[in-house]
């Protein structure tokens, strides 16, 4: 199979069902958005952190790229892919494990102090806008309640995971202090 197929040189693509949209369609933003989610999510799985973290991503990555396909399908493709109240739990679950070993929050944290969390908060920002998408094809086309639950957890876990590591590396978290 080619790479390249030159049916998208005239500025359309195909949805998965065979539907053609402009590539600037809401559907093709929103999972290109995803992707974008996906591959930073590489690049923070690339760094030295811990094993299990790593794990966690990689699955993250899988149920994402589920997520894209899911975003990707038309009316006439067959349905495969989901996201489940399991998927969700298992996200809830690692950001209660993280946040149990963390100082409660007293101000507003700034991304930065190490690249490994900063990379996190840049993760977690793409998610927020892969969420904002997402909805905007939701409005339009129903996209599934567990859908838009994982995505708006998924914001949350890279927020919570990014202070994780901080502590992990033993580097001080930046803080927003409007007292001052």
């Amino acid at each position: 199979m080619k790479v390249y197929t030159k049916t998208g040189d005239g500025g359309t693509t195909s949805l998965i069902g065979g539907t053609r949209v402009p590539k600037f369609d809401i559907r093709v933003e929103a999972y290109g958005t995803v992707d974008e989610l996906i591959s930073y999510i590489g690049l923070i799985r690339s760094q030295k952190i811990d094993l299990c973290i790593i794990e966690i991503l990689h699955q993250i990555q899988i149920k994402l790229m589920d997520i894209a396909a899911i975003i990707a399908s038309d009316e006439k493709a067959k349905k495969t892919r989901k996201v489940t109240v399991e998927d969700i739990n298992i996200i809830e679950n690692e950001i209660d494990s993280y946040d149990a070993e963390l100082e409660p929050l007293k101000y507003f944290v700034l991304p930065g102090g190490h690249s490994i969390p900063a990379l996190c908060h840049i993760t977690r920002c793409i998610c927020r806008r892969a969420e904002r998408m997402i909805l905007r094809v939701h409005s339009e086309t129903p996209v599934s309640q567990n859908v838009l639950t994982y995505i708006n957890r998924l914001s949350d876990y890279f927020f919570v995971l990014a202070r994780k590591l901080h502590k992990n590396l033993d580097v001080q978290e930046l803080f927003w202090i409007t007292d001052k």
